[in-house]
């Protein structure tokens, strides 16, 4: 089977937007048992973040630099007209909100993630690089576009307001989003070896 052409990069970009498109709006958990244990209980615990991050980085590591940048074109384009498919809706004036540099680095995040995961062999320790490559690409472009904003609100002074906004949108949901990471590489991993590339 040809795991490297056009069909299937487009494959997987479309599979990359609707799991993108999901991911926005299914929280992400981590199960732990429950101790003393009783009746075999699970604890589920909220890692406080979507399972978006964790779509976006699937897709680069399965489907390659193109698919999943392709993909989140496709949902960065969907958000931007009439589709309500980003967290708080969607629409052309979804560039006013702080988080849209985040969005905006879904791009280069993926397609980092995609180029790394087929430059290595899919061994755990390359997708989990891949993945963190690409999770670095996400805050790094949500980062500059803060900062862009910032400068262009303020004529170009920072303030205060900007190490809050960075605060929110990139330290406080790092812990939750390495572990979706964690998750990521585990299913790449998995289906990787699954479907023999």
């Amino acid at each position: 089977m040809n795991f490297s052409g056009p069909l299937f990069e487009f494959l997987w970009a479309f599979i990359g937007l609707i799991l993108t498109i999901g991911g926005t709006f299914v929280e992400a958990f981590i199960a732990s048992p429950i101790w003393p244990p009783q009746d075999y209980s699970i604890a589920l615990h909220s890692l406080g973040v979507t399972s978006q991050i964790g779509a976006v980085l699937l897709v680069g590591c399965m489907g390659g630099k193109k698919a999943g940048a392709l993909s989140q074109v496709g949902y960065l384009m969907l958000g931007l007209t009439w589709f309500p498919v980003f967290a708080q809706g969607g629409g052309a004036s979804y560039f006013k909100e702080p988080s849209f540099g985040y969005l905006l680095g879904f791009v280069p995040g993926a397609w980092t993630c995609g180029f790394l995961a087929f430059r290595f062999p899919p061994r755990p320790e390359w997708l989990a690089l891949s993945c963190t490559c690409g999770l670095i690409c996400i805050h790094v472009t949500g980062i500059l576009y803060l900062l862009l904003a910032q400068l262009w609100m303020s004529g170009g002074e920072t303030s205060p307001l900007f190490s809050e906004m960075v605060a929110q949108y990139s330290w406080t949901p790092l812990p939750g989003q390495l572990a979706v990471v964690c998750a990521a590489t585990a299913i790449a991993y998995a289906l990787r070896h699954l479907m023999f590339y």
